[in-house]
């Protein structure tokens, strides 16, 4: 059975960090490809950033870009999300997302709020 569990979320002043993280276990972790997703009050699913296999490649949205920084370790079945220079519009809850043979597994998820 597919398990992911993040934590790591919490209330921030603008300008702050937080350091996100999902254990992962019931699959081949270090198989696929891994992503985080957000999902503000009031508003749809967003794509956020994925990693590789083998962590040599990331991508990130633009509103994030320069600021967030995803990595992976397979030897411990783990993701994490490092967010620098955190603003009100990263408040969110956050996922972290495994496609595997097109079915989509989430997390409960871990709040992140950036607020003075």
């Amino acid at each position: 059975e597919v398990q992911l569990a993040e934590s790591g979320g919490g209330l921030v002043q603008p300008g702050g960090s937080l350091r996100l993280s999902c254990a992962a276990s019931g699959f081949t972790f270090s198989s696929y490809v891994m992503s985080w997703v957000r999902q503000a009050p009031g508003k749809g699913l967003e794509w956020v950033s994925h990693i590789n296999y083998d962590g040599g490649r990331t991508f990130y949205a633009d509103s994030v870009k320069g600021r967030f920084s995803i990595s992976r370790d397979n030897a411990k079945n783990t993701l994490a999300l490092q967010m620098n220079s955190l603003k009100p519009g990263d408040t969110a809850r956050y996922y972290c997302h495994l496609r595997r043979q097109s079915n989509d597994f989430w997390g409960q998820g871990t709040q992140v709020t950036a607020s003075s």
